[in-house]
């Protein structure tokens, strides 16, 4: 019979325990050498999450096999197929109409039979609940961290996790430098465009580098948002809730909200001797 080899590796944190996409394959592969009547026609490898549907490659894959392309799927465990219940669903039915006729795995025993596709059924669902619960339990911690003072994640340019403690810390790099753009800002001097020209050219300002971003001028979008961000005044904002921030803040309140002023953010005052059709429609891409 004619198989698929399908490989899946999520960079998810749901897949922090599972073999590399090469792990994978290889071990496949040597497992499917003493299957005499097996063929794999192909091998098909995909990163990307399956706890929802849409992935391209098992698409495209599926779809071969009801054109008649092959005869069954090989895969490492049957959570590299389906995460959801959507993909699960579809693999059951073309198991039903005969157009999928076989399925291998390194790590489970199948038989096209009704209690195999009801065992497939089960591991499925267990899957999907697996993710599930994970990604509750994500959400769940990164509430409890916000509401002990801590930015979930990564945070913004002059600040540094620190890993140990699991707390945020100033960038030893960064931090006084952007604490001098916000006082070029504070003067109502110097608009956004000029201060990252002087940061960039004159201080040698660069993003932090990671392993595969940084290292590069601050584009003016995130001058803005650094600008706009309370993170910098001690107060973070998510989806819209406010939690006081125990790291060490770059600004006070007050600077933070008059720099709101002179951006002439929706909602703040701002200081003007006219009134001219489309303000603050449209900014200048030069100065802001």
């Amino acid at each position: 019979m004619r198989y698929f080899l399908y490989c899946r590796k999520s960079s998810e944190s749901e897949d922090r325990q599972v073999l590399s996409i090469e792990s994978q394959r290889e071990e496949v592969r040597r497992l499917a050498s003493s299957w005499p009547d097996v063929t794999i026609i192909e091998t098909l490898e995909e990163s990307m999450s399956a706890r929802n549907p849409g992935r391209p490659i098992f698409d495209a894959m599926l779809k071969r096999i009801e054109k008649g392309e092959a005869d069954g799927v090989i895969a490492w465990h049957p959570d590299r197929l389906a995460r959801n219940s959507i993909d699960g669903g579809r693999i059951i039915y073309l198991l039903d109409k005969g157009q999928l006729k076989d399925m291998r795995f390194a790590t489970f025993s199948f038989e096209n039979t009704s209690q195999g596709k009801f065992m497939l059924s089960i591991i499925f669902g267990y899957s999907k609940y697996y993710v599930d619960n994970l990604s509750e339990n994500i959400r769940r911690g990164m509430r409890t961290k916000l509401q002990h003072g801590w930015l979930p994640g990564t945070p913004p340019a002059g600040y540094l996790n620190e890993p140990e403690l699991r707390t945020i810390v100033p960038d030893p790099e960064r931090f006084s430098l952007l604490r001098r753009m916000w006082e070029l800002m504070l003067t109502g001097t110097y608009s956004p465009s000029q201060i990252r020209e002087i940061a960039t050219d004159q201080w040698g300002l660069r993003s932090h580098r990671r392993k595969r971003t940084g290292g590069k001028p601050f584009s003016m979008s995130a001058i803005y948002d650094m600008f706009s961000n309370s993170f910098y005044a001690g107060i973070i904002t998510r989806h819209g809730v406010t939690y006081p921030g125990k790291h060490q803040p770059m600004v006070t309140l007050d600077e933070f909200e008059r720099v709101q002023v002179l951006l002439g953010r929706p909602g703040r005052a701002r200081p003007k001797e006219r009134t001219f059709a489309f303000t603050g429609l449209i900014r200048c891409g030069y100065c802001g």
